[in-house]
């Protein structure tokens, strides 16, 4: 099955502008997508509140992607709130048991920086965080191009084969070495990940700004890009049961318009969606 999502499910004001009431934004995000990206789990490791609530506002067949707390992929903006990696890693697990409860959990998407490059060190540490899920499924995504340099490009694979890491395929700016190509390759027979970052080459590492994260990911996917990915897709279901798209190019207002029109395109017809209550009177 291909499940077609977003990144967050708040920021989409195109999804909301004809509903009466905009309170339940999630249950209604669920009348049009299967799947979502938590995005506030990298910012702060949940309440259990927290996804009891998602969990119980979405459809039985409803999917959770969940980002990886940003302490355990090194970004750490701020202070971490934990005396070691192992508690942290703990309370994140923990974090996950209403998903899990439910059937709910895809997966957790590990999310690596642009520093984070092809090493020894590096190695091990993907080991050690495999490890630390346990039989949780976890995906794996790069943002430092080594990984697939062609010294290093079959041995990532395999390496995330062997550990049973989820590939994250990206469609991303080709930017140097702070970004990845888009590697068509599945290392796990249950899930594949592919996410849209969008191709804002110009905004992808302009650190300078501002407002730099929300202009690197300002883009719109025309017509003939996403037709692009359609056999692409195709090409991963035969080798994959479950392929999870993402589009994350949320800073214009454009992923949800992206997400609708990719279903369209592979005349997807999803079942078990949230009911969808129109009412403009």
């Amino acid at each position: 099955m291909i499940y077609v999502g977003l990144t967050g499910w708040g920021d989409h004001d195109s999804l909301y502008e004809l509903e009466a009431s905009k309170k339940n934004k999630l249950a209604i995000y669920a009348s049009y997508f299967p799947t979502v990206e938590v995005d506030s789990s990298f910012y702060a490791v949940q309440p259990l509140k927290n996804a009891q609530k998602w969990v119980e506002e979405t459809p039985a067949s409803f999917q959770f992607i969940v980002k990886a707390y940003q302490g355990m992929t090194g970004h750490q903006r701020g202070e971490i709130p934990f005396d070691s990696k192992k508690e942290m890693f703990q309370a994140f697990k923990d974090s996950l048991t209403p998903y899990i409860e439910a059937g709910k959990l895809a997966m957790v998407l590990f999310q690596f920086p642009p520093w984070f490059d092809c090493k020894k060190e590096n190695v091990q540490y993907l080991r050690w965080c495999r490890q630390e899920m346990g039989d949780i499924p976890s995906a794996l995504e790069f943002r430092h191009q080594s990984w697939f340099w062609p010294a290093y490009y079959e041995r990532t694979l395999q390496f995330m084969e062997q550990e049973q890491w989820i590939h994250s395929i990206c469609d991303e700016p080709q930017a140097g070495e702070g970004s990845i190509p888009i590697v068509l390759k599945t290392t796990r027979k249950d899930k594949v990940l592919v996410r849209f970052h969008g191709r804002n080459i110009h905004g992808w590492q302009k650190r300078t700004d501002v407002n730099w994260r929300e202009v690197r990911y300002l883009y719109r996917y025309n017509e003939e890009e996403l037709r692009e990915w359609v056999n692409r897709l195709k090409m991963l279901q035969n080798e994959c049961r479950n392929v999870y798209v993402v589009f994350n190019n949320n800073s214009g207002g454009d992923a949800a318009d992206n997400g609708k029109e990719l279903i369209e395109l592979m005349k997807i017809e999803y079942e078990n969606l949230a009911p969808r209550q129109l009412d403009l009177f």
